[in-house]
């Protein structure tokens, strides 16, 4: 049973903001795109391309107002990582190096995805 720390503690995160993703499910199936922002609390995030809202904007100080076009969230098991050896999706893992850094690994091909 999860005690009150860990429920407000967000999940973990083993997709982060500038990785390559491919959409598995739902309208945009297929489509990928570098992800541009990521809400752990929520466990979505938004990739560049996907998604695409049209929302009425009425003018303001921030500019005129019209329709305009924009990525909305997507849930995080929708996508997959894009293994950066096959360009497949792939599951994601962690593995110490020699160093004593951890790192993030590509479970399809072993490719250490962080630098």
């Amino acid at each position: 049973m999860a005690t009150a720390n860990q429920a407000a503690r967000p999940p973990k995160r083993k997709i982060k903001k500038g990785d390559q993703v491919i959409v598995l499910t739902g309208r945009d199936r297929g489509k990928r795109g570098e992800v541009l922002k990521v809400f752990p609390r929520e466990e979505r995030l938004v990739v560049q391309g996907v998604m695409m809202v049209r929302r009425h904007e009425k003018p303001g100080p921030r500019g005129q107002g019209g329709i305009t076009s924009k990525e909305a969230r997507i849930h995080i098991s929708n996508v997959a990582l894009l293994d950066p050896e096959s360009d497949q999706p792939t599951r994601v893992g962690a593995k110490v190096l020699e160093d004593g850094r951890k790192v993030r690994v590509a479970r399809r091909s072993g490719a250490v995805i962080d630098g």
